[in-house]
């Protein structure tokens, strides 16, 4: 399996039924979908059980924030490299998973695209690094972004998982690890990925 996409989600029905249907609708179903609840009691269950057929793996039980749920999806992940969909996010459209599932091969280890932050008024294109090798004072002012990405599976393995302690900083602190520290090239493909809710949590 080359691509495993993990949504997590927390009393967020609204936000979960687009995200879900951005990921069920693609031209190309070639990976594997993983929808991790933290026990959400505002009708998101039912709506992961409207799309039980297309949902790999699904659980909802009560964690303890968004890097646990996230810890969860990638140890149940079978794909060869992982991307991090989160309630409220979407996939572009439905051509996306078929035009990047080719360009995850042995070499890539973190491939990202465009994100589209949706603002209240407008939409703004964000393309991250553009391709460059981010430096510490990149890291300093943001960090790569994450919905975007394509994580080779295999990092986690080698650098460990996201830090539970930290509630939304903790893909930050391992980009960081991982890019900075473990001198990982992330890959960059001009193509939009990802429309990020900018009304969201972090």
């Amino acid at each position: 399996m080359k691509l495993s996409i993990i949504t997590i989600n927390f009393n967020n029905a609204v936000g979960l039924k687009k995200t879900i249907e951005s990921v069920v609708n693609q031209t190309s179903n070639d990976f594997e979908y993983i929808v991790i609840d933290g026990g959400s009691k505002d009708g998101s269950i039912n709506i992961i059980k409207k799309y039980d057929s297309k949902i790999n793996y699904w659980t909802s039980e009560p964690d303890n924030g968004i890097y646990h749920a996230m810890n969860k999806g990638i140890l149940l992940a079978k794909g060869d490299y992982l991307e991090f969909l989160n309630s409220g996010d979407i996939l572009v459209n439905e051509t996306v998973t078929q035009k990047i599932i080719p360009e995850l091969n042995v070499g890539v280890e973190i491939l990202y695209g465009n994100m589209l932050k949706q603002m209240p008024n407008k939409i703004r294109r964000d393309k991250g690094f553009r391709g460059r090798q981010p430096t510490l004072l990149d890291f300093y002012k943001g960090t790569l972004n994450h919905s975007p990405a394509f994580i080779k599976r295999s990092l986690f393995d080698k650098f460990g998982l996201y830090d539970q302690s930290l509630k939304i900083v903790s893909d930050w602190k391992w980009y960081l690890e991982v890019i900075i520290l473990g001198r990982i090239i992330p890959s960059y493909l001009n193509l939009d990925i990802t429309v990020f809710d900018m009304n969201g949590i972090s």
